[in-house]
């Protein structure tokens, strides 16, 4: 009988051990699982910085092209069916870009953010007489948005890539604010 407990005392103690052993072993994989994930995913400043900066710019440009389809379809001024018609080719250039850019660093560009889609339906929903005084606002509120965007990444950034887009856009940019305001001085 006694023999019979020591053997028992033996396999438990050596069950036991192994559990142990077990254990032990899976928290060190799950450690270096841990670290390696960890370092896979692990972004700089600047990379998100830059990422940021192409989901803003992506959302704005979604924003002003909505925008300005809808102006041209619905305004009731020829010099704000013109000027929306090109402002919506040149958001769509930069869209293009912006997407290509976010595309190569991994970056996913969703769709047209809610606030942004409330504005174009109150937008939409506007009679003929308010329209137009609604779009320019809205336009100049965007640009100078995009503006602002634009001019922060330059300074926040050394990315050759980012800062040649901002050179191509950025006085464009300036010009159909300029031309916006005017539009919107002339009719109002």
């Amino acid at each position: 009988m006694k023999a019979k407990h020591n053997v028992k005392a033996f396999f438990l103690r050596v069950f036991f051990l192994l559990i142990i052993l077990i254990c032990n072993s899976c928290e060190k994989n799950n450690q270096i699982e841990t670290t390696l994930k960890n370092q896979v995913f692990i972004k700089s400043d600047k990379e998100l910085t830059a990422a940021y900066f192409l989901i803003a710019t992506a959302g704005i440009s979604k924003s002003v092209i909505s925008k300005s389809q809808a102006a041209q379809q619905k305004s009731s001024e020829s010099t704000i069916r013109e000027m929306s018609k090109k402002l919506e080719n040149h958001q769509n250039l930069l869209l293009q870009e912006v997407t290509k850019m976010a595309n190569n660093r991994l970056v996913i560009v969703t769709d047209i953010e809610t606030i942004n889609k409330e504005d174009l339906y109150d937008l939409i929903n506007k009679d003929n007489t308010k329209f137009n005084e609604a779009y320019l606002d809205s336009v100049i509120e965007s640009l100078d948005a995009q503006i602002k965007l634009f001019e922060s990444i330059s300074r926040d950034t050394n990315d050759k890539m980012i800062l040649k887009l901002v050179l191509q856009y950025l006085p464009t940019d300036y010009q159909f604010l300029r031309e916006t305001k005017q539009i919107k001085e002339q009719i109002y």
